[in-house]
C-alpha cells in the first residue's frame, strides 16, 4: 500500500506542477513564444531574422549532446542571435541584459535523419558577469518563473553565462523541470 502511494505521487507531483504554471498563465506565455517563433521553422526565415551563428563545441560538434549522461538526450543544434547578446548602447561584448520571451537569443533545432534542421526549442542567455554587474553577485536570471541554469562556458569556449532552454516545439519528458530542461530524451545527434 506505501509503495502504491509513493508511486501516485511522484506521479502526481510532476502534473501539479504543469498545473500550477498553466493556472497562473504560464501556457499564454509559452504560446506567444510559440508565435513569435512559428516562422524560424523555416530556418532561412531565421537567418534572415540574425539567428546566423550554427553554435559548436570547443570539439567542432554543433549538435550540443550530453555527453556526461547520453540517456538524458541532447539539446541539438544551436542558431544564435549575436546581436541579442550584445548591448547596442555599449562597445562591450555579451553585455546585454534583456529578458524578451519573444526574442530568445539562440533556437534550437533537431537534426532530422535527412540532415534538415527542426525547430524544437528556444533558449534565452545571459552572461554571468552582465547580469551581476547589474543585480548583485549570486542573483540569477528567471522567466516564466523558472530560474536560469548557470553554465561554466568552458564547453563552448564562452565565459560563464546563464540560460534557460523552453521546449514549445517538441515535448519533453523530463521529470519535473520538462519544458524547461536544458536536455530532451526525446532529441539525439
Amino acid at each position: 500500500m506505501r509503495k502504491t502511494l509513493l508511486i501516485a505521487l511522484a506521479a502526481a507531483i510532476p502534473l501539479l506542477a504543469v498545473a500550477g504554471y498553466a493556472a497562473a498563465g504560464g501556457q499564454s506565455k509559452l504560446a506567444d513564444v510559440r508565435d513569435a517563433t512559428a516562422a524560424f521553422h523555416d530556418l532561412g526565415t531565421a537567418k534572415d531574422a540574425g539567428y546566423t551563428l550554427e553554435l559548436p563545441d570547443t570539439s567542432g560538434n554543433t549538435c550540443i549532446a550530453n555527453l556526461d549522461d547520453p540517456a538524458a538526450g541532447a539539446m541539438g543544434v544551436h542558431m544564435v542571435n549575436v546581436g541579442l547578446l550584445d548591448d547596442p548602447s555599449t562597445t562591450t561584448p555579451f553585455d546585454d541584459t534583456t529578458l524578451d520571451p519573444t526574442r530568445p537569443e539562440a533556437l534550437v533545432y533537431e537534426k532530422r535523419h535527412n540532415g534538415t534542421l527542426k525547430l524544437v526549442a528556444v533558449e534565452y542567455v545571459v552572461f554571468q558577469a552582465a547580469w551581476e554587474a547589474e543585480h548583485g553577485v549570486g542573483s540569477k536570471p528567471s522567466l516564466f518563473g523558472h530560474e536560469f541554469d548557470p553554465n561554466p562556458g568552458t564547453r563552448f569556449g564562452l565565459p560563464p553565462f546563464y540560460a534557460l532552454h523552453a521546449w514549445v516545439w517538441k515535448p519533453n519528458p523530463t521529470p519535473l523541470t520538462g519544458i524547461f530542461s536544458a536536455w530532451n530524451p526525446r532529441v539525439t545527434c
